[in-house]
């Protein structure tokens, strides 16, 4: 096996330059640990035509294979829920379901937590094990419980974890749910994204330990990174402290809004003048108010047969739609069904224009068993309440 001790490090100060990797602890961790381990039996890269190029770790030059692994880049892993690297023989298509989170989102996240000698973590979605392996490292394997709902995915993690020297708690199963092995835990950790945080974890978080998981809709941007408290009453509060994003949790995966887009939105109950334009959309932070603001709301772009372009927003559960056509600047929307999706949409981002375009740092968020609130602190239209059904 290849020695990537230089790389370990090589790694690590880039991190450190990049400024997400600070404590001594976790810089120990990412120097010790082998990222190559993690990526077997191979990765796909992007190619050309929206395809991907296997490469596996067998058969590939040594060389190349580890300069694969240290890429400050996410390395996907698994299509489809089912197809890895070892499987295919040539460039494939597919949907990503698996992958090497870029270490800069992992060891940023880890320094996040907040963890301290003794504690006991959980983390959902395991993946290919690396972050498992980082906090290993850190807190030695008996405290760390790691979940994953892909029994595929686990097994060839538990395998690169014991070959990596660590045998920890490994749970396959629902990774919603939270499994009661060994809580209460100090820190949930979610290295996938979730609508809104299971009050499950909640439960099985001791008051006073901390909760991180990205959270926001279906959309692949517009999601924030949430990190609550859990208070001595079972509630948890915190804020939203950065930008995130992650492979939607496979119990909260959506597949694509399909079929014949113009089909789907022909008989509008009403049209009229946009207020803001939808391309705002396409921009992080109006993104994430979107999401709480309509939370079922989906978000699609399509070009007509002419070439121009095309937004739409569907909620299939409310079977909504808001349909958008730029007129020469100015966008006119058509929406249909029982729930107006743009005007809930349009109000929030009007009220978050006024109020000065506050970050999403700025985001704050309590859960309890019953909703999941968010504010921003001082603009009472900035509020929104999720109740739980």
């Amino acid at each position: 096996m290849t020695d990537t001790a230089h790389e370990r490090r090589a790694l690590a100060a880039r991190l450190a330059q990049a400024g997400v990797l600070s404590s001594p602890h976790w810089r120990a961790a990412v120097e010790a640990v082998p990222r190559e381990l993690f990526l077997h039996p191979g990765v796909f890269l992007p190619a050309e035509d929206g395809r991907w190029r296997p490469v596996t770790a067998v058969g590939t030059d040594p060389a190349e294979w580890v300069q694969i692994a240290y890429r400050d880049e996410s390395l996907t892993t698994q299509l489809d829920g089912h197809l890895t690297a070892d499987q295919a023989s040539g460039p494939v298509t597919g949907s990503p379901t698996s992958s090497s989170t870029t270490p800069v989102t992992v060891v940023d996240m880890l320094e996040k937590l907040d963890v301290d000698d003794g504690h006991q973590v959980l983390e959902i979605g395991t993946g290919t094990g690396y972050s498992s392996a980082l906090m290993c490292f850190r807190l030695g394997e008996d405290n760390v419980t790691t979940v994953e709902v892909d029994p595929d995915v686990s097994a060839r993690a538990d395998a690169a974890l014991e070959t990596a020297g660590y045998s920890t708690w490994t749970v396959t199963g629902d990774g919603l749910l939270g499994h009661p092995c060994r809580a209460p835990f100090d820190r949930v950790i979610a290295t996938c994204a979730v609508r809104r945080i299971p009050y499950a974890w909640i439960r099985q978080t001791k008051p006073g330990g901390i909760v991180l998981a990205t959270v926001g809709g279906s959309w692949h941007y517009g999601t924030g990174l949430a990190k609550v408290t859990v208070a001595e009453d079972g509630t948890a509060e915190g804020e939203i402290i950065g930008r995130s994003s992650f492979m939607q949790a496979r119990a909260q995966a959506e597949a694509p809004i399909g079929g014949d887009l113009s089909a789907r939105t022909a008989y509008a109950d009403s049209e009229r003048e946009s207020k803001v334009s939808p391309l705002l959309l396409e921009e992080w932070m109006p993104a994430f108010l979107a999401q709480l603001a309509a939370p079922g709301a989906r978000f699609t772009r399509a070009t007509s047969l002419e070439g121009s372009r095309l937004l739409y927003l569907f909620d299939p559960d409310r079977e909504s739609f808001a349909a958008f056509v730029d007129n020469d600047g100015t966008w006119m929307v058509r929406q249909g069904g029982p729930v107006a999706l743009w005007d809930a949409i349009e109000q929030a981002l009007t009220a978050w224009q006024e109020a000065g375009r506050p970050d999403i740092t700025q985001v704050r968020l309590r859960v309890t068993q019953e909703s999941h609130t968010y504010w921003v602190d001082g603009h009472p239209a900035l509020r929104w309440q999720h109740h739980l059904i």
